[in-house]
């Protein structure tokens, strides 16, 4: 049997790679760099505006998370703001945020050059370029290299750091000279609330790497589970290393000093670090340094490059951008970025890319979260995260209104380059970007509720993203294939008001307590899902009823076929339909009840699907069929095979990995409900469905017969 192949990019990244990455990304300059430029306008008070900083990302971690896990597609962001609220505002997202990343890792790079120029005698900014090029081609051959590299990268960096910490901690609070110490967190507020909340906003840069998440969330695995969660660890993580490590660099570098310190790290290792050889913390603290502008570097790089991909497919950039090369990476889209960084190393100094990069990230952040609040409100049936963001809409609200201020606060200059990045974006638009598109955000699908045109496309497009993301943890998917109910007609003439009629009073009398009419008048409603439209021969149809615990399906089969009508617009006509999937599906889970319409839809759109489906006699035969996946394996028990082993042994006596379990035994021609006391026999052919890991096991040990661990 050959199966479509499947495009786009893979999903290589679990929850590891996804800390790593967004780590990785945040402690760099932040840490390293702008600590002393940051207490220039706040005095002592500077390890709080860290904290503040990293409070203030919640609403857009959030919201981040949910449209992430609704629509795990590479831009991040971009994608997000241009689903809600349309192309414009998307390609307003999509180019701020892109330069916002391209700065910020551009700033990486010239650190990374500063540090290592401590060690040699380099040109900074060449130093930067020449890291910046080595970065471009590893990106460019493959995710999971770079994703390995990020691994070792932040590692490295945070055993370092949680050492200064802990070490200036003790030299802060418990050594002999902690009155000294103490006596420079005073003053606190040298320039008032006004100073902290502008320090708070240029320190916001120093939390951006959260964003680099969402852009990356096409390949993160299990996207539901590892995006909120590797957001909320890294957020914390990140947190208390800034906070603590900040307050530790206030405590022991004397106020005049750290004004003027663009090496704050470096200056605290030389008096903190009493453990160690003079000069030993400094040079270990250059070298997290330089791992941490690498690690920032190679994630940047990463993720900004997915911008143009992202964008170019939705024809907004030409599409060259879009072009996946023979390593499965956007390789044009990364040239394109690498080169624009080095613009930005060369011309822009470090102040003007941490203001730049800070201001729009802010501007994305308020129409991130007001995307969310649009995606909620457009009730739009497909829209179904895996994560959904707490306090929902208030968070948002509040982070809208937070974020503005901190744009006011931080002056005229941030607000001026907000100004012409936006233009720059609504001109080319309007004159590129503008004739190539004709989709719409959900922010139409609100006009609905006033009568008004809705954009249709969106919701097809949020199905076919339903369908990529395929089934969530705890779908009992399988188990309705596993009890499905099979029809075989034969050659037999039936209308299809009577095949309906049939169906219905077979499920009518499994379920128990739901009516044949109800479940008529369900089906004879129609189907918003008909792949008879698309795929010959095949026909799904679906129901929901409020009274039942599970999904059910039956599965017709016909050899002559029966004539079901069909409607294609304003125009009817009858099609002959041999495989009908009739499915139930309790009333108040229509989200469930999409994803298991949509990998029903996988299934049917298999080469050959019809013609191998209806080839099998044998129900066993036809459920495999349906499930065939890396989630079910069949076990043939014959004597003086390795199967052998399961002969004459009740089920509760055979030991199994414990993420799978017997879900049909073949007994010739009878199919037999599997119970703990059923006792298998010679011959028999058993089906096991479970976890991908308990299936390999099984394979290894039964199919090939290999030894395990």
């Amino acid at each position: 049997m050959v199966f479509k192949k499947k495009t786009g990019l893979k999903r290589e990244l679990g929850l590891v790679d996804v800390i790593a990455i967004s780590t990785g990304a945040m402690i760099s300059a932040g840490f390293f760099l702008l600590p002393g430029i940051a207490a220039m306008q706040t005095g002592s008070s500077v390890f709080l505006a860290y904290f503040l900083a990293a409070i203030l990302m919640l609403p857009a971690m959030f919201s981040m998370a949910e449209m992430a896990t609704a629509t795990p597609k590479a831009g991040g962001a971009y994608f997000f703001i241009d689903r809600s609220l349309g192309p414009l505002f998307g390609t307003i997202g999509g180019i701020g945020n892109y330069l916002a990343l391209i700065m910020k890792t551009s700033f990486a790079l010239i650190g990374m050059g500063a540090y290592a120029a401590l060690f040699f005698d380099v040109p900074i900014r060449l130093t930067a370029i020449v890291f910046g090029i080595v970065f471009m081609l590893t990106n460019i051959l493959g995710v999971k290299k770079t994703s390995g590299l990020q691994r070792v990268l932040v590692l490295l960096l945070l055993i370092v750091l949680m050492f200064f910490v802990a070490e200036g901690l003790r030299e802060v609070f418990f050594s002999s000279d902690t009155g000294e110490y103490l006596r420079n967190f005073t003053p606190f507020l040298t320039n008032g609330f006004e100073g902290l909340m502008a320090t708070t906003g240029l320190v916001f840069v120093s939390y951006l790497g959260l964003t680099q998440i969402a852009s990356m969330s096409e390949e993160i695995k299990k996207p539901e589970r590892n995006i909120p969660l590797g957001m909320i660890l890294s957020l914390i993580i990140t947190a208390v290393i800034y906070v603590f490590g900040v307050m530790v660099m206030v405590g022991v570098i004397p106020p005049e000093q750290l004004f003027n310190d663009h090496a704050p790290a470096s200056s605290a290792a030389l008096r903190i670090f009493s453990l160690l050889p003079p000069q030993t913390g400094t040079l270990l603290i250059i070298f997290a340094a330089v791992t941490a502008f690498a690690s920032t570097g190679n994630a940047g790089m990463l993720t900004a490059s997915r911008f143009p991909l992202a964008m170019s497919r939705d024809k907004l950039l030409p599409g060259v951008f879009s072009k996946i090369s023979m390593f499965n990476t956007p390789a044009w889209s990364i040239l394109f970025s690498g080169l624009l960084l080095f613009v930005v190393v060369v011309f822009l100094s470090e102040s003007d890319i941490a203001k730049m990069a800070s201001s729009f990230q802010l501007m994305i952040f308020i129409l991130l979260n007001a995307s969310v609040i649009v995606m909620r409100k457009s009730r739009i049936e497909a829209y179904d995260p895996g994560y959904r963001t707490p306090f929902f809409p208030w968070m948002q609200i509040a982070g809208i209104i937070c974020y503005f201020f901190l744009i006011i606060y931080m002056g005229w200059g941030p607000g001026l380059f907000i100004m012409g990045v936006t233009i720059l974006a609504i001109a080319w638009y309007w004159y590129y970007a503008r004739k190539n598109t004709k989709r719409e955000g959900a922010i139409f699908h609100w006009f609905a509720l006033l009568g008004k045109l809705e954009h249709k496309e969106l919701e097809n497009e949020f199905l076919h993203i339903l369908k990529e993301k395929g089934l969530r943890d705890g779908d009992p998917f399988d188990e309705m294939i596993v009890q499905a109910n099979i029809t075989y007609l034969g050659r037999k003439r039936i209308s299809f008001r009577s095949l309906v009629k049939l169906v219905s009073h077979d499920l009518s009398t499994k379920i128990g307590h739901v009516g044949k009419e109800e479940i008529k008048k369900e089906f004879l409603a129609g189907t918003g899902i008909d792949p008879a439209l698309v795929i010959p021969q095949v026909s799904i149809l679906y129901g929901k009823v409020a009274s039942i615990e599970k999904p059910i399906l039956q599965v017709v089969i016909s050899e002559r076929g029966v004539k079901k009508p069909i409607i294609k617009g304003e125009t009817g006509t009858e099609h002959n339909i041999r495989v009908f999937l009739f499915m139930l599906n309790r009333f108040d889970r229509p989200k469930q009840r999409l994803r298991f319409l949509s990998r029903l839809m996988d299934i049917v759109e298999r080469d050959r699907f019809a013609e191998d489906i209806t080839t099998l006699k044998n129900p066993r035969e036809m459920k495999e069929y349906l499930l065939h996946n890396d989630r079910y394996i069949t076990l043939h028990l014959q004597k003086y095979t390795p199967q052998e082993a399961f002969i004459n042994k009740t089920l509760k006596e055979v030991r199994l990995p414990a993420d799978v379990l017997v879900a049909m035994i073949q007994r010739g021609e009878q199919t037999i409900t599997p119970r703990g006391d059923t006792t298998l026999q010679e011959n028999d052919i058993i089906t096991i469905i479970g976890e991908p890991k308990g299936i390999k096991t099984l394979f290894i040990k039964y199919i090939h017969n290999q030894p395990t661990d």
